[in-house]
């Protein structure tokens, strides 16, 4: 039987990257998929792509208002939600010195609020034995250049697995965050780094992993599967890391 056999899963930035490479093994082992984009044809193309178990729709994980359509329409067609992959996330590289009140906002709003606003208007449709994973990544520990905002929002992302593990204590509702490394996904072209910049970029990425190489989209897909599984029933408030092909409880 599959892994995810008759659950409802919403995984938001489904539409492309970590996001629609999790949607599709979701359907894979299962699940009916629920993905959110804020780009309507790319989120068409994707639900083109996944087949009739998926469907989209459109919001921003920024707007809480957006969420409350996405979930109002699970609420009517499904009654319940099983999953959350809170996935959606935006990445705007610069140096301190250079910031800017646009872009740090933007960062904010959707890495940090649009994970608070994606799970809380969840919950209401949880129940018990669900699952809620966050996306975070490494760069939450790392000290790079230019990376400083998303860095920090995605270590409240990290935190939020902790604290949000002790909120939801009697509730069976297991919360955990995976942290990828550099995986080469259509969200890196949307950073402001130019093609030179970014190709050194990954060449080094994957000159510092054990395996020498990036992961792979896939490779993150399949360990939040895991997590949205009844296998992983005795893992919560933990993080795993997704690093050149290895998965590190």
């Amino acid at each position: 039987m599959p892994k995810l056999d008759g659950k409802i899963a919403v995984v938001t930035g489904g539409n492309s990257g970590i996001g629609l490479a999790t949607a599709k093994v979701f359907v894979k082992e299962g699940a009916r998929v629920y993905i959110t984009g804020r780009r309507q044809a790319e989120l068409e193309t994707a639900a083109t792509l996944l087949g009739p178990d998926a469907t989209p729709i459109q919001g921003d994980v920024s707007r809480p208002a957006d969420l409350d359509r996405l979930y109002d329409q699970i609420r009517s067609e499904a009654g319940r939600v099983d999953v959350v992959f809170a996935n959606a996330g935006v990445a705007i590289l610069a140096p301190l010195g250079s910031l800017t009140e646009e872009d740090v906002d933007n960062q904010l709003n959707v890495n940090v609020k649009g994970v608070i606003w994606t799970v809380q208007k969840a919950l209401p449709l949880m129940r018990s034995g669900g699952s809620i994973i966050l996306n975070a990544s490494i760069v939450a520990t790392m000290g790079w250049a230019n990376w400083s905002v998303y860095s920090a929002t995605k270590a409240a992302v990290r935190n939020f697995a902790r604290t949000w593990s002790s909120d939801l204590r009697g509730r069976n509702i297991r919360v955990n965050a995976i942290s990828p490394g550099v995986i080469p996904t259509p969200g890196h072209e949307k950073t402001g780094v130019g093609r030179e910049a970014l190709d050194r970029f990954m060449e080094h990425a994957a000159s510092i992993t054990p395996l020498a190489r990036t992961g792979t989209e896939e490779e993150v897909a399949k360990v939040v599967a895991f997590l949205a599984s009844d296998d992983s029933s005795f893992i919560t408030a933990s993080e795993i890391f997704v690093d050149g092909g290895i998965a590190q409880i």
